[in-house]
């Protein structure tokens, strides 16, 4: 009797870019992903922010209505198959929490809001899983805000930098009002190079076979140089420079009227050319050719490698515990431990059982928590929040990296909690519940020696927490450990907590 083929699981990711928002739709089928469809909408997100980096209704509004559609497409597709990441404008933005908490209440997912770093290994993913195989690529992504180049070989990316240029933010400030002209072009190409003075050579030296470029700005370039009679759609500088000449023929971006430039695009078109034969100059590319990948295949293709997903994430930690010289041997004990407490307590501490990515967090916060030792003794839980909060860390988004860094902040010391920063993707409680684990776990390892802890059990009743152990003198015989939980009850005490042992 046949068997009848299983139903191909449906996965969608969604970039919220600063000028457009996309979504792609894949089906997962064997061991591929096909993609299904492609949605995109220009938004001009990037348009709406003052000075004050504050988004204003209009562009929120224009965001929401985009998100509206988009979610008539996934309804009723399950959180593990949806993944939603914003980039530079929302980075930016001082009310991004206000628009994502709108957002949930028209797309019920939640919002990540990437490092440049971790969009530029996504975008790089995604074109690598797009393209034939080489050695070694260079990508370029030119955004509405943010410009990323990366080198990687095969799947994985190992130059990354995201540069504060991008098509929306030139345009305000080199080709305001729709002006055109050689001298605006000569403004943006040395803002830009200026941007790239400090990376330029670094990519030089490394290094590539093949140079790719993704996305909608490098796209409408191409088929502008098509439609001007380069039918192979190859990018170089020289071609760049005939562009430009083109260009300048107008005074107003309105007056353009070449085979391949839409409406949309039109605007921003300009700066987005600039930046771009910036790039090709600086770092001495010979010719560039478009690719379809970009961070919603990256988001998608990683989405459906889940174990490969964790091994990013493994690296990056096990790096940064290697580079600030981390005491393994005793962050290994204490992640032990706090996974043991969190297991006892998860229930009665209203973390649920079934949230692994909480876990996770909690188990990465124990092994990074002394990263600030490398710095200085004193402060250190400081240093680790510094540290945490702002390095490159591959596979964690921004809000990932705050939680860790919000552990590390709060493993010791007063617990001055009025200065705990907001969370989008997280319940302040649940993060909460994670420093009381996790201070249990480092005051009970506190003494560094290689005697073995008795077993140790923790029950939870609403703010009353209860350490006791198997062996009924284990504080007898340890008068420094019980100085140390004395000196914890009181950090508790202070803030109208209870901790009993």
């Amino acid at each position: 009797m046949m068997k009848t083929p299983a139903e191909p699981r449906h996965i969608a990711a969604i970039d919220l870019g600063s000028n457009s928002f996309h979504m792609v739709v894949a089906q997962v089928v064997d061991q591929d992903l096909q993609l299904v469809s492609r949605h995109k909408q220009r938004v001009r997100l990037a348009s709406g922010l003052d000075e004050n980096k504050k988004l204003n209704a209009e562009a929120i509004e224009r965001g929401l209505d985009c998100l509206a559609m988009f979610a008539e497409r996934i309804q009723g597709y399950s959180p593990e198959n949806v993944r939603i990441a914003a980039t530079h404008t929302l980075r930016q933005a001082t009310n991004a929490q206000k628009f994502i908490e709108k957002a949930r209440a028209v797309l019920p997912y939640p919002i990540e809001i990437i490092p440049g770093m971790e969009e530029g290994r996504l975008i790089y993913l995604g074109v690598a899983h797009t393209q034939p195989q080489s050695d070694s690529m260079l990508v370029v992504d030119i955004g509405g805000g943010s410009t990323e180049m990366v080198i990687g070989h095969g799947f994985e990316a190992q130059l990354v930098n995201s540069l504060q240029m991008g098509c929306v933010s030139y345009n305000h400030r080199f080709f305001a009002q729709g002006k055109l002209s050689k001298k605006r072009f000569a403004q943006a190409f040395l803002a830009a190079e200026q941007k790239l003075e400090s990376v330029a050579r670094q990519y030089r030296k490394k290094g590539w076979q093949s140079a790719f470029g993704s996305s909608g700005t490098i796209k409408a370039v191409r088929e502008v140089l098509v439609g001007i009679g380069y039918e192979d759609g190859i990018i170089t500088a020289t071609r760049l420079e005939a562009l430009i000449d083109k260009l300048c023929e107008k005074s107003q971006v309105d007056e353009l009227e070449l085979k391949g430039l839409n409406d949309e695009r039109k605007p921003v078109f300009a700066a987005g050319v600039a930046i771009l034969y910036a790039i090709l100059k600086d770092l001495k590319i010979k010719e560039m050719h478009f690719s379809q990948g970009a961070l919603r295949e990256g988001l998608l293709y990683e989405m459906e490698d889940r174990l490969k997903y964790s091994d990013i994430r493994l690296r990056t930690t096990e790096s940064l515990a290697q580079k600030h010289r981390v005491d393994l041997e005793h962050a290994a004990k204490v992640k032990g431990l706090a996974r043991e407490l969190f297991d006892q307590v998860c229930g009665k501490a209203r973390i649920p059982a079934q949230n692994h990515e909480l876990v996770d967090l909690l188990e990465w916060g124990a092994l990074l928590h002394e990263v600030g030792l490398s710095i200085s003794l004193q402060g250190y839980h400081r240093h680790s929040e510094y540290i945490l909060r702002y390095t490159n860390m591959p596979g964690f988004n921004s809000e990932q990296q705050l939680v860790l860094s919000t552990l590390a902040r709060f493993q010791r010391k007063a617990l001055k909690l009025n200065e705990m920063p907001d969370f989008t993707l997280y319940k302040k409680k649940q993060v909460i519940q994670l420093i009381r684990i996790l201070r249990l776990a480092i005051v009970l390892n506190g003494q560094r020696n290689d005697d073995p802890l008795p077993q140790i059990f923790l029950t939870v009743q609403d703010d009353i927490w209860s350490l006791t152990s198997n062996d009924p003198v284990w504080l007898e015989n340890n008068k420094l450990l019980h100085a140390d939980l004395t000196t914890e009850q009181q950090c508790w005490e202070n803030i109208g907590w209870t901790l009993l042992f």
